[in-house]
């Protein structure tokens, strides 16, 4: 018989789909990786899964204990699908600008969540960063796998998301695309495939309020480049130790009105619902086409599902209040 033992065997080796209509303007391939077809809906549960599995064999995490991420969403939706199969407790801190919809999926698998305001550094002892510090260190047996600086997410992107690209495109791949948060993602998976073919370019998708273009071009951490955005999962204000700036080619900065008009279009033209930051990537791709040629191979990764955003950008009313449409 082939079955999967648990759900966390279907994590992993997502499709490679051509993208025709909404990169009818671009005169390269255009092929998207979508993680929407992970258990949990999106790309992080591939770090979540190799963030766990490397805490439970370093014993930072012992059977029974408690799960504590800062997290916009899809990070804490795969950690609390592992947490259900292997019998861990879980605490969420997150922002007030995150979609109810995340906050009630994370409910739905037994996570506490705790709210977080959006508007304050990250050194505030009120940020969702600080807080699940302060709870890591109060609650015995627990764990906080902090994104951010836990160089496990980057090393399973590297393990995965790169040979999986590499291998789907017979190595014909000329340039990755990628919304950048943590940095796990774009670092890991790009180091993998500039491993196999150095020429390889490698573009981060940045959106305006958040620090990373700044900081990658000049190494400058500007407080006058952060302020709030809409834009959800990409962008910072800190500078995560998983973002490879060396990596990276290019930051492209896309506004939230383009990057939620381009997430409209992904589902209306392509059949394909998903989040903001694959909104974010593909407005990032069409603002460089002039650098792109008829022999390129390019692979847009898309993070998340829209199920995340049908209260934001699904929804009329909320884009009509935010200004993107009329």
């Amino acid at each position: 018989m082939k079955i999967y033992q648990n759900i966390l065997e279907t994590i992993g080796n997502t499709p490679l789909i051509k993208l025709n209509k909404v990169c009818d303007e671009l005169p390269c391939t255009i092929l998207a990786k979508v993680e929407t077809f992970n258990p949990g809906n999106s790309i992080k549960d591939r770090m979540a899964m190799k963030m766990i599995s490397d805490a439970e064999k370093e014993r930072k995490l012992n059977p029974g204990g408690t799960i504590i991420e800062c997290t916009s969403g899809n990070t804490g939706m795969g950690l609390a699908l592992i947490a259900a199969v292997k019998g861990y407790k879980c605490i969420f801190t997150t922002t007030d600008k995150q979609s109810s919809e995340k906050i009630n999926l994370l409910k739905a698998f037994g996570a506490e969540v705790i709210v977080c305001p959006t508007n304050v550094e990250s050194t505030d002892p009120r940020s969702y960063y600080s807080v699940a510090e302060r709870l890591s260190k109060q609650i015995p047996n627990s764990f906080w796998c902090n994104q951010y600086d836990n160089l496990s997410n980057t090393e399973a992107h590297f393990e995965s998301t790169g040979p999986e690209i590499w291998d789907q495109t017979d190595g014909t791949v000329t340039h990755m695309i990628v919304g950048v948060g943590t940095g796990g993602t774009v670092s890991g998976t790009g180091r993998y495939l500039k491993s196999k073919n150095p020429n390889i370019k490698i573009w981060g998708v940045d959106t305006y309020g958040s620090a990373l273009k700044k900081y990658h071009e000049t190494g400058i951490l500007d407080p006058k480049e952060i302020y709030p955005y809409i834009t959800e999962g990409i962008g910072e204000d800190i500078i995560p130790k998983n973002i490879d700036f060396a990596v990276i080619d290019h930051f492209e900065k896309v506004t939230d009105k383009d990057a939620a008009l381009a997430a409209r279009r992904l589902a209306r033209e392509e059949g394909l619902l998903l989040g903001y930051s694959a909104g974010s990537a593909l407005a990032g791709l069409i603002q460089l086409k002039d650098r792109l040629s008829k022999e390129d191979v390019v692979v847009i990764i898309f993070h998340d599902h829209g199920s995340r955003y049908v209260g934001k950008i699904f929804n009329d009313d909320w884009m009509r209040e935010k200004g993107f449409i009329d």
